[in-house]
C-alpha cells in the first residue's frame, strides 16, 4: 500500500500522541466524548473565520489554524483511545464519521461568513462549492461501498483536505487561503468524479435488485 505524505505524517503525530493516548486511555474517556469535543474546536476555529475582515484577517486565520490543529489532534486521539482500551464499536465508527461531516461543514461555513463580510461574492461561492464536493466525496464512497464493499480510490480524502485547510489558515497573511479553495475545488471535484467512474466500472455487470 502507497503511503501518502499525509498517513506518513499522521504516523509521526501518532507516536508523538502515544503519551497522551495512553493517559486517556487510564481515565477511560469515552472515545465519542473526545470526537465531540473535535467538533467543538472545530466550531471555535469557524468562529474566528467569520469574526476575521479585511484588516486582521490574517491574525485571526493563523489563529484558526492552530486551532484546527489541535482538533485534528482530538480526531486521532478518539481512535487510538477506542483501541487501546478494547471500546471499538461500529456506533462509534458511525459516530466519528457524522462529526467528521459537521465538522468539515462548520469550517467552511466560517469562511462563508468571512467572504460575504467582505463582499467577496466570488469567493463565497467557491467556499459553497468546496463544501458541497466535501460532503459528496464522503457520500460518494458510502453509497459506493454498499453496492461493492469497497471504494477508496481518490486523492482528496479528509486529512488531505484538512491539512490544506491549515496550511491557508496558518498563511493567510500572505492570500494563502484563496490558492488552497481553487486546489480544494479542483481535486476534490477530480475525486468524485474518480470514484464515480470507478463505481460505474465495477457495477455495470451487476444486475439491478427488484
Amino acid at each position: 500500500m502507497a503511503i501518502t505524505w499525509t498517513s506518513a505524517f499522521g504516523r509521526v503525530c501518532g507516536w508523538l500522541l502515544d503519551p497522551l493516548v495512553h493517559g486517556l486511555a487510564l481515565t477511560r474517556v469515552s472515545p465519542n466524548a473526545l470526537t465531540f469535543i473535535g467538533l467543538v474546536i472545530n466550531i471555535v476555529a469557524a468562529v474566528l473565520f467569520g469574526h476575521a475582515n479585511a484588516t486582521n484577517a490574517g491574525r485571526m486565520f493563523f489563529y484558526a489554524g492552530l486551532v484546527i490543529f489541535g482538533a485534528g489532534a482530538f480526531d486521532m486521539l478518539d481512535g487510538r483511545v477506542a483501541r487501546r482500551n478494547n471500546q471499538v464499536t461500529v456506533f462509534g465508527s458511525f459516530f466519528d464519521s457524522v462529526i467528521d461531516r459537521y465538522s468539515d461543514v462548520v469550517l467552511f461555513f466560517g469562511l462563508l461568513v468571512y467572504y460575504g463580510r467582505i463582499n467577496r461574492f466570488r469567493y463565497v461561492c467557491l467556499v459553497a462549492f468546496v463544501m458541497v464536493t466535501s460532503l459528496m466525496i464522503s457520500y460518494t464512497r458510502a453509497r459506493a461501498e454498499a453496492l461493492i464493499g469497497q471504494c477508496k480510490v481518490g486523492f482528496m480524502e479528509r486529512p488531505e483536505r484538512i491539512v490544506l485547510v491549515i496550511i491557508g489558515a496558518l498563511f493567510n497573511h500572505w492570500g494563502a487561503m484563496a490558492p488552497v479553495l481553487w486546489v480544494l475545488a479542483a481535486l476534490s471535484t477530480i475525486t468524485v468524479a474518480h470514484r464515480i467512474v470507478y463505481t460505474y466500472q465495477n457495477t455495470k455487470h451487476l444486475v439491478p435488485l427488484g
